[in-house]
């Protein structure tokens, strides 16, 4: 069981390393952000699991990872239209 945890700890890490080192592009932080969200939502349904609890967090949960996907794509495609690609030093945000 503390196997499956690491692997999830791993996959968070991951995910915040890439954030973190790639700010570059606008796309690869939303993909890392979405492998955080991922690895956040496996480790509720391992703990949910565990302690057989109900599933009705992780719907809400999956709500709003959607509504901030959403978001996030929203934002690249009118940066995109606006500016022509996804550097964030191409654009000045004053």
């Amino acid at each position: 069981m503390m196997d499956i945890f690491m692997v999830v700890f791993m996959m968070f890490m991951v995910g915040n390393m890439v954030f973190v080192s790639k700010h570059k592009h606008l796309l690869i932080m939303l993909l890392s952000l979405e492998f955080i969200v991922l690895s956040v939502y496996l480790m509720m349904v391992i703990y949910l699991s565990f302690i057989e609890f109900d599933m009705y967090m992780l719907m809400v949960f999956l709500v709003f990872s959607v509504c901030e996907g959403a978001l996030g794509i929203s934002i690249l495609v009118s940066m995109i239209r606006s500016y022509g690609n996804d550097y964030f030093q191409s654009f000045n945000l004053l």
